[in-house]
């Protein structure tokens, strides 16, 4: 398997592992503790941004450096996974709009919505935070 092949399967891997934190999370706030579900939101996305950027520096770019101290490098993957949720979020109201019939389907907007935030994540995180290949120590 090519280094990118095996890049893009572990950080599907990733995804996974993240969209389980951010579901689980945001339903046990909701339903078990009375949250509201904007609130619950804040924090089901920043624990789960927080475990795809521990997966992803550990095992989908573990041969790549991002050249940043460990704090520094949470800081700049928090922020670029925001604006691959706005993109997500951009492309769910998209898919409305161009799509109306979808009204009655809407995991299809949401996996439109999922493809595009989860390909820009990938690249943002590759060419933007994880550029450059680790030297041997």
């Amino acid at each position: 398997m090519s280094p990118l092949r095996r890049e893009v399967a572990l950080f599907a891997v990733g995804g996974l592992l993240g969209f389980i934190v951010d579901a689980g999370i945001a339903q046990a706030l909701v339903s078990m503790a009375g949250w509201n579900v904007y609130s619950a939101r804040v924090v089901s996305f920043l624990s789960a941004a927080t475990v795809t950027w521990w997966w992803n520096r550990n095992h989908t770019f573990a041969q790549r450096d991002s050249g940043r101290s460990q704090g520094s490098e949470w800081l700049r993957w928090m922020g670029l996974m925001a604006v691959g949720a706005v993109i997500n979020n951009g492309v769910y109201v998209l898919a409305f709009r161009a799509f109306p019939q979808l009204h009655a389907w809407p995991a299809v907007a949401v996996a439109a919505g999922s493809v595009g935030g989860s390909v820009a994540n990938f690249l943002f995180a590759r060419a933007l935070l994880f550029r450059s290949a680790k030297t041997p120590a």
